[in-house]
């Protein structure tokens, strides 16, 4: 390629990409321009006026090439070119000078994103004005039919303030049913539901079919797992209405001669015996066995009662494998079977290969640097817990303060 077609070739790129970036420009003007009918005029009035200046500057050039006076004129020419351009030029360029000022006090040409309003129905329902509160809600959610806050308002509204559970209970389904919702405004939907049947109508079932919904909208989620937990201390019907039933109360006769009775101890209630409270642990967790709390009550019975550290470990190690936890709760776990383990006195490296799975697992936790320096500490902590076993009360002599003096 020769330099002569190199340099048409290179002319010709220039000149396309500073069309390209004329375009460009213009045409992002035009995007946000106000009036476009009217900037489209103003570029063909300032087309024309440069196109008058061009052509007249030729011709003075002429001229002066010429030694003609009237080359002179171009200057007027110019003067009058530039004061038509001002004219055209110098109110736009005000006005958008002034639209940057202004943007810092009304924020300018950018576009808010409509939403609902709910200033009206919270007045309504706080003057008592229930059915006007209704009617300001179903208006915003006529314009915006699936916003959460406005559902979740409209459900508490129908279930709390209008006695209508069915209603509410079907505006928090329709509101599960449209997609877009994160799981935690779900879930946090039909827990509310839940809350609604048990306070309100007292039904547990009713309860429990929101809190399954839960599990059946969000599988292998953590929410799905606290539904489960609650489904399995949720209390019966029984005791759910007993607070609002009059019961009898009856009063035992009590104790006559206290003061001259010999012994008292047979007067102090009876203990309950950790034995039959482990069986009924271990009978609710075949039917629940997801219920967190109860299992962990089970493994402190195993390991405080009946000294049986490996099946206490064994329940709190079903509790650390369960998936979906929290972190803050196997923390808690695993730090509650380094406790057991201490207590039962066990080999140190055992306890420290409990400490160090928090720091394995959650090395940018505040719980790992406690577990690091508990780790650093764990032997004088055994050493102080097997001194405190060793000491023992001595056998004093009984009554001895009713004996007379030798």
């Amino acid at each position: 390629m020769s330099s002569q077609n190199y340099e048409v070739v290179r002319g010709t790129v220039i000149l396309l990409v500073f069309a390209l970036a004329i375009g460009w420009f213009l045409w992002r003007w035009l995007k946000g321009s106000r009036d476009p009918a009217l900037l489209i005029f103003r570029w063909i009035l300032t087309a024309a006026a440069l196109y008058g200046l061009w052509c007249g500057g030729s011709q003075s050039k002429q001229d002066l090439e010429q030694g003609n006076p009237a080359a002179f004129l171009a200057i007027l020419y110019a003067l009058l070119g530039g004061l038509f351009l001002a004219l055209i030029w110098v109110p736009v360029m005000g006005e958008a000078v002034g639209r940057k000022f202004g943007a810092l006090y009304d924020g300018g040409d950018e576009q808010v994103d409509p939403k609902p309003f709910y200033s009206v129905f919270h007045t309504k329902r706080t003057q008592g004005k229930y059915f006007e509160a209704l009617a300001e809600v179903r208006r915003q959610l006529d314009r915006f039919p699936t916003d959460f806050e406005g559902q979740t308002l409209l459900a508490e509204l129908q279930a709390e303030k209008l006695n209508d559970l069915p209603g509410a209970e079907v505006t928090i389904h329709r509101l599960c049913a449209q997609p877009g919702h994160p799981p935690i405004n779900i879930a946090f939907s039909l827990n509310k539901l839940a809350d609604w049947h048990l306070s309100l109508a007292k039904d547990r079932d009713a309860a429990k079919k929101a809190l399954e919904r839960i599990i059946e909208l969000l599988p292998d989620s953590e929410m799905s797992l606290q539904a489960s937990q609650r489904i399995a201390r949720l209390a019966d019907t029984e005791t759910l209405l007993a607070p609002h039933q009059r019961q009898k109360v009856v009063m035992k006769k009590g104790v006559e001669n206290l003061g001259l009775l010999r012994a008292q101890d047979h007067l102090k209630p009876a203990e309950t015996d950790p034995g039959v409270v482990a069986a009924e642990y271990v009978k609710h967790l075949e039917l629940h066995p997801l219920d967190t709390h109860a299992r962990e009550k089970l493994a402190v019975i195993y390991a405080g009662h009946f000294h049986r550290l490996d099946l206490a470990l064994d329940q709190l190690e079903q509790l650390v494998q369960q998936p979906n936890q929290p972190a803050k709760n196997v923390v808690h776990w695993l730090n509650l079977m380094a406790d057991l383990q201490v207590q039962e006195n066990v080999d140190v490296e055992l306890v420290r290969a409990n400490l160090q799975r928090i720091v394995d697992a959650y090395p940018d936790m505040a719980a790992a640097t406690t577990a690091r320096r508990r780790i650093e500490t764990l032997r004088l902590e055994l050493k102080s817990k097997e001194k405190n076993r060793q000491v023992q009360m001595g056998v004093y002599e009984q009554n001895i303060g009713l004996k007379r003096r030798t």
